[in-house]
């Protein structure tokens, strides 16, 4: 009989967590490159006997089955809309791939790109001042500066007619991108392990620079909302559960001989 509070008990816990998963896409609904989260749920089918003598207290001490419980939580890193901007600092990515950015400790981060700045020295970097891993300096009489879609990152100086080739910003992706940490800013933390693979734009069907783009958000507020409302009637029967278990040890506690 208790079995009903275990399975009840997991499955909020469950669903509370599912909510909080929502709830954050629907708050980067707008948010520049944002990938949405999934949580992935294993079923938990029994929980092995156990002798009373060594059972935990309050733990069934015989085969129940057990409710769901949370395997991790994903990303899906299925393409957001490319919205023009005209800005020339704003760089997306169509297609596979990622940037390489250096972190404050010179960790490597993984980003899919937004609006770029060049500091007082020159180099460029991301808005909340990463350095591109390429580390691009951008001559201080530039007056214009152009990201071509094979990565090549050229500036016209001042008194000269051609552009000048600065550099080039390749795409890397990992061996497992369900493996990248979710960092602040939007950025994929890179685990040890997992190998960071490098390609040149467009070659070997991977994705493309676009610059004066961004690439939106891929959260769908009306799947989000339809998950929200799955997940609350969820909660809700789960809390049944709890409930009519609840009353069955009452009627059990009420019975007299």
């Amino acid at each position: 009989m208790n079995g009903a509070f275990y399975i009840g008990a997991t499955g909020l816990e469950v669903q509370q967590r599912n909510l909080e998963v929502i709830a954050q896409n629907v708050a980067n609904v707008n948010t520049t490159a944002y990938k949405r989260a999934e949580l992935r749920f294993a079923e938990l089918i029994a929980v092995p006997a156990i002798s009373p003598d060594v059972a935990p207290l309050g733990r069934p001490s015989a085969d129940t089955a057990a409710g769901i419980a949370i395997a991790g939580t994903g990303r899906v890193f299925s393409q957001g809309e490319l919205r023009p901007t005209g800005k020339p600092l704003d760089i997306a990515i169509s297609g596979d791939g990622f940037l390489e950015v250096l972190g404050p400790g010179g960790q490597t981060y993984l980003w899919r790109g937004g609006t770029l700045k060049v500091d007082a020295d020159g180099v460029l970097q991301t808005a909340d001042g990463l350095a591109l891993k390429p580390l691009i300096d951008v001559p201080p009489d530039a007056t214009e500066l152009r990201v071509e879609q094979d990565g090549r990152v050229r500036a016209l100086v001042s008194g000269n007619a051609e552009y000048v080739e600065l550099g080039r910003l390749d795409l890397v992706m990992p061996d497992d991108v369900a493996q990248l940490g979710i960092a602040d800013g939007g950025y994929f933390r890179v685990p040890d392990g997992v190998a960071l693979n490098s390609h040149e734009p467009g070659r070997d069907g991977k994705g493309i620079l676009i610059q004066g783009t961004v690439e939106a958000s891929n959260v769908e507020l009306t799947d989000e909302l339809v998950g929200l409302l799955l997940a609350q009637r969820a909660y809700g029967a789960n809390a049944q559960v709890v409930q009519a278990g609840d009353q069955l040890m009452a009627i059990a506690n009420g019975l007299r001989r």
